[in-house]
């Protein structure tokens, strides 16, 4: 399946465990792709651990979020790159970027590199900290969507309220905005209804700490989404 059909994707972090029996129902669930990612103690150990327990039954398409360079390998699908739009530091909107291209630009075809604007909305959140982030209003994140699309021609735009369940009216505003690029969502999802409501708005939905906090819900947003 290409990317640009995505519906629904399963956050996993490696710095968090989960049983085996857990991590099979979630590789089966149907979802379009599993993303490996995190904020805090992201090592390259966990993600190679993450990666090889992942690989060892499933064909489910695995993607690597690179928030840490040094936890880069070879061996997925894809790789996302964020470019934290409304940070306050340019580190994380194009420095760290791209010093990691450079250092691993031979590791990864870029056929398998999607650069992803992200905008993340939730103040509370350790990567909105991490990356120095400002709250923007809703007009501003709809400026962003239109650069992202329009200035960086990126592929991918992710509001990102990370724990929190977002607001859909900021989310139908900015899918409004966008053409070519696609919306990605995270933020909240724990149930099926809020997964559907959300994909509504958005081109695909990302669920992440409902897995290890109701996977039995979890499990249940893949329908939601994929039933339209």
């Amino acid at each position: 399946m290409n990317i640009n059909e995505w519906k629904h994707m399963f956050k996993l972090d490696p710095a968090k465990e989960i049983s085996d029996e857990d991590l099979d129902k979630v590789c089966e669930s149907g979802t379009d792709a599993i993303i490996v990612g995190g904020t805090d103690d992201v090592t390259l150990d966990g993600v190679l651990d993450l990666l090889s327990r992942i690989r060892r039954a499933h064909m489910v398409p695995v993607v690597l979020e690179i928030s840490n360079e040094e936890a880069l390998t070879p061996g997925f699908d894809y790789y996302f790159v964020p470019l934290v739009l409304n940070s306050k530091e340019k580190k994380y909107v194009m420095d760290i970027q791209q010093k990691a291209i450079k250092e691993y630009i031979d590791m990864m075809e870029y056929s398998e590199v999607y650069f992803e604007g992200y905008c993340i909305l939730n103040p509370e959140a350790k990567a909105f900290q991490h990356t120095n982030c400002e709250l923007p209003e809703t007009d501003d994140v709809k400026a962003y969507a239109y650069m992202a699309e329009h200035v960086f021609h990126l592929p991918i735009f992710y509001v990102e309220y990370s724990g929190i369940y977002g607001d859909t009216e900021v989310v139908r505003e900015v899918k409004a905005e966008l053409d070519k690029t696609k919306l990605f969502y995270g933020g909240g999802i724990e149930t099926p209804e809020q997964a559907k409501e959300m994909k509504e708005h958005a081109d695909a939905i990302i669920v992440g700490n409902s897995i290890y906090t109701n996977l039995k819900q979890a499990l249940k947003t893949v329908d939601a989404v994929k039933r339209e």
